[in-house]
């Protein structure tokens, strides 16, 4: 790639980085796109509390609004949860370096179905993520998905476990089984046909 093809991704990064983000909205750089979305719904928040309080924190931290380096995705996604071993990476920064996470999860909203199933399914996998987990208060289901494989927009994970709620998820990378009998459902949302 020369300078000139670079210059179009290096200005996108650069007018992500410096977006002053209205108060109450997220915004993630997804392959070049930025995508701002409004506050997450109260069931979405209580879904990712209570997946962040059974993770051991002896052997693992859990970040919730951190943002990724996955530059060579035109991505910067900002997962609802991030989890790495207990004080990896850096001292600060804004950017977490992908290949120290051991496990991202997202919870599903009316909104980003498309996107927690499809886009970012495929820059986690690309960004070489081991285990991406999306909850999905919609389908009342948690889908966890390992083994990333392949780049670019042709990444994807080979391995897919699904589990309703009210099943537990094990998960081996963290040396647990996740309890999901807790966790709330969407209300009056149309069913989707993911994964």
């Amino acid at each position: 790639m020369t300078a000139v093809d670079d210059r179009p991704i290096t200005h996108i990064v650069k007018l992500f980085e410096d977006l002053e983000v209205p108060e109450g909205f997220k915004a993630e750089l997804l392959r070049g796109e930025i995508v701002m979305m409004a506050g997450p719904d109260l069931v979405h928040n209580r879904i990712v509390l209570r997946v962040l309080r059974q993770i051991p924190d002896q052997k693992w931290d859990c970040l919730q609004t951190q943002d990724i380096d996955l530059l060579s995705e035109t991505s910067e996604p900002q997962p609802d949860l991030i989890v790495l071993d207990r004080d990896a990476g850096p001292d600060s920064g804004r950017l977490l370096p992908a290949q120290l996470i051991t496990m991202l999860v997202e919870v599903v909203s009316k909104n980003s179905v498309d996107r927690d199933y499809g886009v970012k399914r495929s820059i986690y996998a690309a960004g070489g993520i081991p285990a991406y987990l999306i909850v999905d208060p919609i389908m009342a289901q948690c889908v966890l998905l390992t083994d990333p494989a392949y780049s670019g927009e042709e990444a994807d994970y080979r391995c897919q476990r699904i589990s309703k709620f009210g099943e537990s998820v094990p998960l081996p990378m963290l040396g647990m089984d996740l309890d999901t009998s807790e966790f709330g459902t969407l209300p009056n949302v149309r069913p989707h046909r993911r994964p």
